[in-house]
């Protein structure tokens, strides 16, 4: 599901796994590091400290060239229900990753990236739609190969 506002970007997906497994997968960086960006990229996680004001700093590396380094400081830590964070390299916006029980067997993952305006909201839409896609399509994988 998609949902848009004029500066904000909306994906979710209801992931079939139960929500302390789909958190886990995020918090824990030997998870995350293999589902987190669009398919082809790897990622090397140099700082993860999951807590307000904890810095998140990783480099994803593009399937043909390119490293992207992406600095993020964490604003807000919820365990199960929200991890927020505001960028702190471009594309600047901030995010909200939101988990939602479902059900014993089912969790909603949402993506919230709010932008300080339309415009530049405008530039990153049309990709990160489809991105957002790959990433969730790229979590269900990493949650079948947890143990």
């Amino acid at each position: 599901m998609n949902v848009e506002n004029d500066s904000q970007i909306y994906s979710s997906r209801i992931i079939d796994a139960p929500i302390e497994k789909v958190y886990e997968a995020f918090a824990n960086p030997s998870h995350l590091k293999n589902w987190w960006g669009p398919h082809g990229f790897t990622n090397t996680i140099h700082e993860f400290d999951l807590q307000p004001c904890g810095k998140w700093i990783l480099t994803m590396h593009g399937p043909e060239v390119g490293n992207y380094e992406n600095s993020s400081i964490f604003s807000e830590v919820s365990p199960l229900r929200l991890v927020a964070w505001k960028r702190l390299s471009q594309p600047l916006f901030d995010m909200e990753l939101g988990f939602e029980k479902v059900d014993e067997a089912h969790t909603q993952i949402s993506f919230r990236m709010i932008f300080e305006s339309p415009e530049a909201c405008d530039k990153i839409k049309k990709f990160a739609l489809p991105k957002n896609e790959d990433n969730f399509d790229r979590l269900v994988i990493e949650l079948e190969n947890m143990v």
